[in-house]
Order: C-alpha cells, then sequence, then structure tokens
C-alpha cells in the first residue's frame, strides 16, 4: 500500500545510504497520480519524480529506504563508493552507480556527483538519510538550484538548527529551556578558557556543526582544557569541516530524552512521542527506548509542546528530533539541540505509533498534509532498540574492524522483533565507515516484557570473525539497576564494575563441546565401511588422543583436553574426556549444516551453535544463555607475533595518522602525546607509556596503519 498521496505509477527511488560506516545513495523517481484523504479530506500529491538520498555511513538505512519503497511499489538504485560495490544495499537496488573510492570526501560527500546521478536517472526528489549530506544545508541549495527535490527542512532550518550556538539564541527567543553556556563568535582559546570559568567546571566543549558525540568533550578541570579543546577541534573538523565549538554547563545527573517531530508545509506539527536514549558510550548512544520510562504525564507534555515550538521557531519541515538534556534531581529539562533529518533510533517511534516515518517523509514531500494530527496519535507499549557494533566494550568500546564469518540473526516478528542491517555474512566492516553492523529493535505490551524479548533475541544474535558488543548489551539489558529505571548519560562509568565483571569463567564444557565438534568432523569424513563403527576401538589397549586450545579470556594459558574413545554399538560419538583432574562422559553429534551441536556431557544435555572460521583455525561456540567462545585449537594458532621493545606502542584500531607530536631523538614524559589517529570519526591520542627517547617513529601524517602496527619505540 502507498502512503496517501503517492501513486504507483512509474516511482523510482534511488537509496543512497551513506555516512560513518558505509555510505550508499538511493533514488527515488515516483509519479503520483491518485487522491488521498484525511478525515474525509482529499488532496493531490505534487511530485512525479522522488529521489531519495541517503547519507549516512550506515548502510542499513539505505536498506530500510528501500523495504520501504519495495511496500509501495517504488523501484531503487543504490549509489556506492568502491569499498560498498557488493554491499547489501547495493543488491536490494532495482539500479546502482558507482560515486568513487572509498574515502569519504572523494564519493558520499560529492554533492555534484550525486546530483548528477539523480538526473541521469531522472529523479526529482532526494531523500538524505542520515549523515553529513542530510544535515548539509549546501547540498539541499544544491537539489533547489537543479529542480530537485530534497526531502528534509528547507536550507534556512538546517543552517539554524545545524549552528548549535546559533539553534540555543533562537531557542531562548522562542522560551525554550536551554543549558547555560557560552555560545559566541570569538574562538580563541583565551576566551573559551575565560567562559568556563564562569560557567564553572565540569563543562563540556561541543562542536558547533555537531552530532552524535562527534567534537564533543568533558572538562573536569582547568588543566585538562587546553588538551581536550584541541582535540575536541579536530573531530568536528574531520567530522563536519568545521572546528568552531560552544561551552556549556556540565548536568551532573542527566538523561538524554528526545522528542521526535514532523511537520508539513500547511503549517501543521506534531510530536509523535519521547525516546530515551541515556546509556551512552563515548557520548553515543548504545540503546534506546520509548516511551521514557518514569516520566510524569505532565513533564512528557510540556517536553513535547517544547519540541514542536523548537520545531516551529525555524519554520521546519519533514522529520526531525529535538534533544532535551532533562535533570534526573527534579525532570527539569534543557534543550541540547536538533537533528534535521530522520534519527538512527527512528523505529522504536514507528513501533510505539504503529507508523511508517519513511511514508511520512514521503507524504510530506509531496506536499499532503499529515497523515495524523497531534490528537490522533497514541502510545502503544514499549519498544527497544540496540545498536550492534564491531567494537570491544572491554577496551574502552575501541571500535573494531573485520569480516563477518558467521552472522545469524534473531527471526524477524512483524510488529514485535525487527532486525535492520545492511551486511550479510561475508560482508566486511572496514576503517572506512561507522562500525555498526545492525540495530536490533523489540516491541512489548510493558516494558518489562519488551526488556525480556530484548534480551532473548541477544541470546540469539550470532555473529563470529569480529568482537562486538552483544555480550555487554545483555548484561546491560539484566543489569537491576537499568531495570529499575537508574538512568543517566554517566550510566555505564558509574555502575562499571556491574557491567564489566571480572574474572570471568569457562565452564569444562565449552572446551569438551568444541573438541566433540572436531571429533564429530572428523567422524563424518569416514565411508559407508560397517567397521567404521569400530573408530576408536583398539583389541589390546584404549585409543587416546589429546586436544590443546588456547583459553578464550586467559590467552597465555591453554587447556588440554585428554579424549579416549568408548566403544558402544549404539553411540559412535562417546568418550571419556579429562580435563585436569576432572573426567567427564560425552556423546552426541555436530551438524555442519546447521551449525547445531548436540551432546550429552555427565547427563546434561547441551544445545548450542558451533561454526568453524573458513580457515578452520578458529571454533565460534555460542550457548543458549547468548554466551559467545572463540576457541582456537593450539595446533591451528596463528603465529605469534613478537612483543616488541620496551616502550613500544602499536596501533590500537586501523586508522589513520593525522598528526605527528614528535620526531626521533626528542625526548618525552609519561602520558605525552606521540601522534594522534582517526578511525571511524574517532580520534585517539597514541600517548608515551614511559619516560625516554623516541628511538622509532616510522609513520608520517596521512599514513594509513593497520591494527596493532608498531607506531614507535621509546626507550
Amino acid at each position: 500500500m502507498l502512503p496517501r498521496g503517492v501513486s504507483n505509477k512509474s516511482l523510482k527511488l534511488i537509496t543512497d545510504k551513506y555516512s560513518t560506516i558505509k555510505k550508499s545513495s538511493s533514488l527515488i523517481n515516483c509519479s503520483t497520480n491518485s487522491l488521498c484523504s484525511r478525515n474525509n479530506r482529499k488532496y493531490n500529491s505534487k511530485i512525479n519524480n522522488i529521489l531519495t538520498y541517503s547519507s549516512t555511513s550506515l548502510r542499513e538505512i539505505a536498506c530500510r529506504v528501500i523495504k520501504t519503497a519495495r511496500k509501495l511499489g517504488i523501484q531503487t538504485v543504490a549509489v556506492y563508493s568502491e569499498a560498498d560495490a557488493n554491499s547489501m544495499h547495493v543488491s536490494m537496488a532495482d539500479e546502482a552507480y558507482l560515486l568513487g573510492p572509498p574515502e569519504s570526501s572523494k564519493s558520499y560527500l560529492v554533492g555534484s556527483k550525486i546530483i548528477e546521478i539523480a538526473k541521469q536517472s531522472g529523479c526529482q526528489a532526494i531523500h538524505p538519510g542520515y549523515g553529513f549530506l542530510s544535515e548539509n544545508a549546501g547540498f539541499a541549495e544544491l537539489c533547489a538550484k537543479n529542480n530537485i527535490v530534497f526531502i528534509g527542512p528547507p536550507p534556512s532550518a538546517i543552517i539554524s538548527m545545524g549552528s548549535k550556538s546559533e539553534s540555543k539564541k533562537l531557542m531562548e527567543h522562542a522560551k525554550v529551556p536551554v543549558v547555560p553556556g557560552y555560545h559566541g563568535e570569538d574562538q580563541s582559546e583565551e576566551k573559551l578558557l575565560s567562559e568556563c570559568k564562569k560557567i564553572g567546571f565540569p563543562v563540556l566543549i561541543k562542536a558547533v556543526m555537531g552530532g552524535g558525540g562527534k567534537g564533543m568533550k568533558l572538562v573536569h578541570k582547568e588543566e585538562e582544557f587546553s588538551e581536550q579543546l584541541s582535540a575536541a577541534k579536530s573531530e568536528a573538523k574531520a567530522s563536519f569541516g568545521d572546528e568552531r565549538v560552544l561551552i556549556e554547563k556540565y548536568i551532573t545527573t542527566p538523561r538524554h530524552v528526545e522528542i521526535q517531530v514532523f511537520a508539513d508545509t500547511l503549517g501543521n506539527c506534531v510530536y509523535l512521542f519521547e525516546r530515551d536514549c541515556s546509556v551512552q558510550r563515548r557520548h553515543q548512544k548504545i540503546i534506546e527506548e520509548a516511551p521514557a520510562p518514569g516520566l510524569s504525564d505532565e513533564v512528557r507534555k510540556a517536553m513535547g509542546e517544547s519540541a514542536v515550538d523548537a520545531a516551529k521557531a525555524v519554520g521546519y519541515v519533514g522529520a526531525g528530533t529535538v534533544e532535551f538534556i532533562m535533570d534526573n534531581q527534579d525532570q527539569t529539562y534543557y534543550f541540547m539541540e536538533m537533528n534535521t533529518r530522520l534519527q538512527v533510533e527512528h523505529p522504536v517511534t514507528e513501533m510505539i505509533t504503529n507508523q511508517d516515518l519513511v511514508e511520512w517523509q514521503l507524504q510530506v514531500a509531496s506536499g499532503n498534509p499529515l497523515p495524523l494530527l497531534q490528537n490522533q496519535l497514541k502510545v502503544n507499549g514499549h519498544a527497544f532498540e540496540a545498536r550492534i557494533y564491531a567494537e570491544n566494550p572491554e577496551k574502552n568500546f575501541m571500535p573494531g574492524t573485520g569480516v563477518l564469518r558467521y552472522l545469524n540473526p534473531p527471526e524477524e516478528v512483524e510488529g514485535e522483533v525487527r532486525v535492520e542491517t545492511g551486511v550479510r555474512q561475508g560482508d566486511e566492516v572496514s576503517i572506512y565507515y561507522d562500525p555498526m553492523i545492525a540495530k536490533l529493535v523489540v516491541w512489548g505490551e510493558s516494558r518489562d516484557i519488551a526488556l525480556r524479548k530484548l534480551v532473548s533475541c541477544l541470546n540469539r544474535y550470532h555473529i563470529a570473525g569480529l568482537t562486538t558488543n552483544i555480550e555487554f548489551l545483555k548484561r546491560l539489558a539484566t543489569n537491576q539497576r537499568f531495570r529499575d529505571i537508574e538512568l543517566e548519560t554517566h550510566f555505564i562509568q558509574k555502575y562499571y564494575d556491574e557491567l564489566f565483571p571480572k574474572n570471568r569463567q569457562v565452564d569444562d564444557s565449552m572446551f569438551l563441546l568444541a573438541t566433540l565438534s572436531i571429533l564429530s568432523k572428523n567422524l563424518t569424513k569416514k565411508t559407508a565401511d560397517p567397521f567404521d563403527v569400530l573408530q576408536g576401538f583398539r583389541f589390546n589397549h584404549e585409543h587416546e588422543e589429546v586436544y590443546e586450545f588456547e583459553h578464550p579470556i586467559e590467552k597465555e594459558n591453554r587447556v588440554s583436553v585428554n579424549v579416549r574413545h568408548i566403544y558402544d554399538v549404539k553411540e559412535t560419538n562417546k568418550f571419556k574426556m579429562t580435563i585436569g583432574s576432572n573426567v567427564h562422559t560425552v556423546s552426541g553429534q555436530y551438524n555442519p549444516t546447521t551449525k547445531e551441536i548436540v551432546a550429552f556431557i555427565d547427563n546434561r544435555k547441551f544445545h548450542s551453535t558451533l561454526s568453524f572460521s573458513d580457515d578452520h583455525k578458529t571454533i565460534y561456540l555460542f550457548t543458549r544463555d547468548g554466551q559467545r567462545y572463540d576457541l582456537t585449537p593450539v595446533l591451528a594458532s596463528f603465529e605469534k607475533k613478537g612483543s616488541g621493545a620496551v616502550g613500544s606502542l602499536k596501533s590500537p584500531i586501523p586508522g589513520v595518522i593525522k598528526s605527528v607530536a614528535v620526531k626521533e631523538g626528542d625526548t618525552v614524559k609519561k602520558g605525552q602525546t606521540i601522534l594522534v589517529m582517526e578511525a571511524m570519526k574517532m580520534v585517539t591520542n597514541i600517548v608515551s607509556p614511559i619516560d625516554g627517547v623516541v628511538k622509532s617513529l616510522p609513520f608520517k601524517t596521512n599514513d594509513v596503519v593497520a591494527a596493532e602496527t608498531m607506531l614507535a619505540v621509546i626507550e
């Protein structure tokens, strides 16, 4: 069924997905001649051809737009970089066009190329998705100059809300509460420090054109100011091409609550209720829910109305999100910023309102009224969204890269479970874009039910080949404080010890299952010889084998499994396995097709998922309670690399050298910055671990380095 006001006549959509993980742009070309109605009022569509360009680094938004387009009978065309040629959104689309090299600056950020493809494809409108060009007024103006409709707010609204300092002034004028701070034009370090002293530490440094935590730094005391300011400006310049910053008072017990707003060209503006996005790492959201729990009806209504006031103050049109910071102590709230696009977390709003926000966008772009007015919108149930990232939570959520060797998400259930992704098994998460793999979205009649569904789905979300945050998300979703709505943006830091338990144990059963899988695979290679049932049987002695594994947590240790075959006419795969002094009776089968292993260990049944890496050097084991173990047989373990010299510095992640602060022969102090790396738009300072002299510094600015690369040696 098409959105009201859009027909299925020659509707052609290109959806381009783009921004910080993978980019792809999408064009929609639609002919709309049908009549539509709301409240018995009929109206005609105004747009014949729509081009939607998803300017985001997240492949999933391109796939998301394509799915809606298919539902509406719309053809799709994907735009891709060289790194994305084989990506999921490219294969989903009906057509695809190459933009350029992997670097965003040479592909997804080249607005003129997007316009050229739009014209070539006969498209008349562009949908920006999420990401840089979605909030780029210059690109919106470029669309207008070429008679292409930009599906989003007018350039003036993007400019006003894109500048944090300008937006704060507008909000003050519109009587929307704002956080005390400095939003001035004087960007000298002296002036900024002076304003910080007036406001009082701690303060937040934020990129004027920023969003998503990029260019945001917390400064606890004056001594930290200079270094944090430099880092914030560097990130802002890399992410937004603008290093200007503003200063805000830092609220010590904040919640991040945002309001979804929608406005049409006829003066209607509504809020589709709120989302809580308080649990964050590196100032970026990791889990969101709607509606925000624990708010009074009065606060909920006041925040919604303030968000509408904010949108009206800038003549807003389309989908937008007004973000507030709320003080947990008294539920007072302050305007932070407005994202002038569809948000990554919009699915939770769709789940609780039963609305398709992409359809709303198409309808508004056609010049039609909003599908529903405020008094027609209702909240139904509760929804969570968990962002699945390639990252290592145990290492300060360091972004990761690698190939998705094994990928098996939970089954989707219409209206209850959604897996929004732009990747498939075998795809690569690279250094060029954001490390988000997918969004897991669940709905339930209540918060408790939705939370139980989330945990259940996370237990069944199996990914191997790279490190993910799935186990951390499960610890978060089962944490009693999270369940009790003790939410704040410092949640992870405040309850770190609960979320990152020490001395995690690995049960013997994990090694026994891995051993059984190897034995079972070997046995399946046998012929139909009737004597194969005697595998392991010896007349004069018992046949024994020994398997060794690297410990998945204590990497320096090895675990030996001594295997003795037990002759049993009824059960070929039956063994006595010994680990240390523990003797276990083990039997069962591994099915390499379904990846399931069913085993009995000491009269206890185990039913798990197990997969081998492509080179068969690693066994990926997933238990029913959602635990993942990467087990490496010692004979298949990779060659160990040298540990390097004392004081050596290795790259924590793949990335690009942005600047080098010292040279060979320099004397440095412990903690002094040696060089600065950037990966996935995140800036990382590489500091000296000791006092000493720089003996080796092999890289220069703009060099690309792999993970674990030796960056410097200090003696």
